[in-house]
């Protein structure tokens, strides 16, 4: 096998991974406003001992999942870039330039999610707390929604001249299945967030979530089924075709699950499910890396848009050394935060430190 088909295996992977594991992020965060709302009788216990929690302190449950992951599945997108930039040099300058109103509006969105869950603890004010909700939010949205437009758009080609240039506009990016794509990749997040928001916290919000992932997933399923058949049906093979089914089939089991009540299970459907219809985007595009629709003539290939086979084997060194490495430590934090967050761990006096930064509550537990 050659070295450019390898880095392209190795750069599907590492888009798999990023989708699979940030993609709760976004769905956490875009879920702030829905799921961290007052439970009837907030604060009030009753006779079982149990007690309703406040919005607030929902919030602070679903911030506490995620805290200990978000920043370091980040890790897998710049590792991604990083090695689109030194692996295809040439479709890293065509992506970037053609791409570069979506990808700024992603890196924004990201800048914002950021600010926000790293400052909200920092002022006890709940005007404050407003509004770095916000941040988070949008900042979740958009990169959701962005990156089922943007990989679209890279599967059924976009305006390539003989010159390896993109020659369209950002009008040419928003075709009608491209917000099909962006829809579809947004409501599949935002699935994959409410069931692990079901799996990791505890009380009523972790079956508010669930029944919400089961009416999420249900629009999910619908939209996945589309698009990836459309996407399919222009540039698919018979092994692309066969992981779609695959795909469609873990995400109905997925839901199935989150209905016996099995979050597990239902968020290893949707995990699986998002890791297989990225795969099968890649197996549609392969050997194609950004096909032109111009001229199938002018398509970066794995071929004309590589660099030279000295730069792939130093890479490939590279990357056998810090590739375990990296999923060595990824897997040690999910084990050591593997616990769930209780509504008892969240304190009732907020001084804060960070929820996202220090105050991991029963997150290790």
């Amino acid at each position: 096998m050659e070295l450019s088909t390898i880095w392209f295996i190795l750069i599907a992977v590492l888009w798999i991974g990023y989708f699979c594991l940030e993609g709760f992020d976004y769905g956490v965060g875009m879920l702030l406003p829905v799921l961290g709302r007052d439970e009837p009788g907030a604060d009030v216990a009753s006779a079982d001992g149990a007690t309703a929690h406040t919005g607030e302190t929902r919030k602070r449950q679903m911030l506490s999942a995620i805290g200990p992951f978000w920043d370091g599945n980040e890790v897998w997108l710049l590792t991604a870039g990083g090695a689109i930039f030194a692996a295809f040099p040439h479709w890293y300058a065509t992506l970037f330039s053609g791409f570069y109103l979506p990808l700024l509006l992603i890196l924004v969105g990201l800048i914002l999610r950021g600010i926000g869950l790293e400052y909200r603890g920092k002022v006890d004010s709940a005007a404050w707390r407003a509004r770095m909700d916000t941040m988070v939010v949008v900042g979740s949205f958009v990169p959701a929604l962005l990156w089922g437009v943007a990989f679209t758009n890279i599967v059924l080609g976009v305006p390539i001249d003989a010159e390896m240039e993109y020659v369209g506009g950002f009008w040419n990016l928003l075709g009608p299945v491209a917000l099909l794509g962006g829809l579809t990749t947004l409501t599949l997040f935002l699935t994959h967030g409410a069931l692990f928001v079901a799996l990791k916290t505890d009380g009523q919000l972790r079956h508010d979530a669930r029944a919400l992932a089961i009416r999420l997933g249900l629009v999910a399923a619908v939209l996945a089924v589309a698009w990836l058949a459309i996407l399919q049906a222009r540039s698919g093979s018979g092994l692309s075709w066969a992981v779609t089914g695959i795909a469609a089939a873990s995400l109905v089991g997925g839901l199935l699950m989150a209905g016996r009540g099995r979050e597990g299970w239902a968020f290893t459907g949707t995990f699986a499910a998002i890791g297989l219809a990225t795969a099968s985007l890649f197996l549609a595009l392969f050997p194609d890396v950004m096909p032109s629709s111009l001229d199938p003539a002018w398509s970066l290939t794995t071929q004309n848009a590589s660099s030279s086979q000295k730069t792939l084997g130093i890479m490939t060194v590279v990357a056998l050394v810090f590739t375990p490495i990296m999923l060595i430590y990824t897997s040690w934090s999910y084990w050591t935060f593997r616990k769930r967050v209780s509504g008892h761990h969240i304190p009732t006096q907020v001084h804060h430190a960070a929820v996202v930064e220090g105050d991991q509550v029963g997150a290790g537990r």
